[in-house]
């Protein structure tokens, strides 16, 4: 919005030439989402706590987190307010790009608010039944996939890690293939929130690692040179992406060990479909798989979980996801965080690795 509203005036007064330069936008909307976060937050926590918004312990998980029944949840709505009010002031909102990753963000984050308000307003148990969350999901996501390949000058080549030249056209399959990212992500994130700061530390790695891929991507020169392929107007999503750095760090003070606020579905949801959609955009869709690779072992060892117990009658896991199961094993919760954390980080420096290795 500053960009939309200053720059046009850059001619007589040069020093608004500054908003050209998506680097100083970047930064600044990191800066402007840690800002509103971290300042707001303690308003937030203050007001779930009078509405007792209290997260809810399972009576079967680790005995250490019974400690922590009561304490405010649904703290997800402070991030997804800095991320889009950070977005709008930073970013060039004349880009369609723009808007459709904060239409997934929201709508993903109203799924996320239902869910939650049934759970610990209304005192439903279990919230929206999975059957009306992944409809809800896929109906969204569905909207998005078609909006974007209807777009002027998108394309449905899907971009294969380390190969240059390998790039399969998917056509109509890729509506389908997007929906799998969107509604893969937001859930894979979802199941990761279980410890104090575990979920926020990769969506912050993930959300760094796709602010240099969707620069680079809007960028034609630098494109060009990594003979990745350029998309016009997608460097605005790296904005977006430092609003979730921003806004996410912000949270993380409150969040981090031992937890004085929780997310929530509605936080966790709605930024797990952002870094799908992001990656769909910026075509860079299998890339999330590694830089996202906490959020994919979390699933996995869910899927594996389930599947084991219901054809066996045997559990691979302690307790899944797998981070109760290292807890169930007598791991201290800081450690299994900071761990996870430091396997994040590499892995988001192994796929930002492949932009040069093809």
């Amino acid at each position: 919005m500053f960009y939309n509203w200053l720059y046009p005036f850059h001619t007589e007064y040069s020093f608004l030439n500054v908003f050209r330069y998506l680097s100083f936008r970047i930064i600044y909307a990191a800066v402007t989402a840690f800002l509103i976060a971290f300042v707001l937050a303690p308003w937030v926590i203050r007001k779930l706590q009078e509405i007792k918004l209290g997260q809810q312990i399972r009576e079967d998980g680790p005995k250490s987190h019974l400690a922590k029944s009561g304490t405010p949840t649904m703290g997800g709505v402070l991030i997804i307010f800095a991320v889009v009010i950070s977005t709008l002031l930073w970013a060039d909102i004349s880009r369609a790009y723009v808007w459709l990753v904060l239409a997934s963000t929201m709508g993903f984050g109203a799924i996320g608010f239902v869910d939650d308000y049934l759970k610990f307003v209304k005192a439903q148990s279990k919230g929206l039944t999975a059957g009306q969350k992944f409809t809800a999901q896929i109906v969204l996501a569905l909207a998005i996939a078609i909006a974007l390949y209807f777009l002027p000058g998108y394309t449905t080549k899907l971009s294969i890690p380390f190969f240059k030249n390998f790039v399969p056209d998917l056509g109509w399959f890729y509506i389908a293939f997007a929906v799998l990212v969107i509604v893969g992500s937001s859930n894979a994130v979802n199941l990761t929130d279980g410890l104090d700061g575990l979920a926020i530390g990769p969506v912050m790695i993930a959300a760094l690692a796709y602010t240099i891929v969707a620069y680079i991507v809007g960028h034609r020169v630098m494109s060009d040179y990594l003979l990745i392929q350029h998309i016009e107007g997608a460097g605005e999503l790296a904005v977006f992406t430092a609003s979730i750095l921003g806004a996410s760090l912000g949270f993380l003070w409150f969040n981090s060990y031992p937890a004085t606020v929780f997310m929530g579905d509605v936080g966790s949801l709605p930024l797990g479909a952002a870094l799908g959609t992001v990656a769909v955009i910026s075509k860079h869709e299998l890339l999330l798989l590694m830089v996202g690779g906490v959020f994919v072992i979390e699933a996995i060892s869910v899927i594996f979980q389930v599947v084991s117990f219901k054809s066996r009658g045997t559990r691979i896991f302690l307790m899944a996801p797998i981070h109760h199961h290292f807890e169930m094993k007598g791991w201290e919760e800081p450690k299994i965080v900071v761990r996870l954390w430091i396997i994040a980080i590499l892995l988001a420096l192994l796929s930002l690795s492949t932009l040069k290795l093809r």
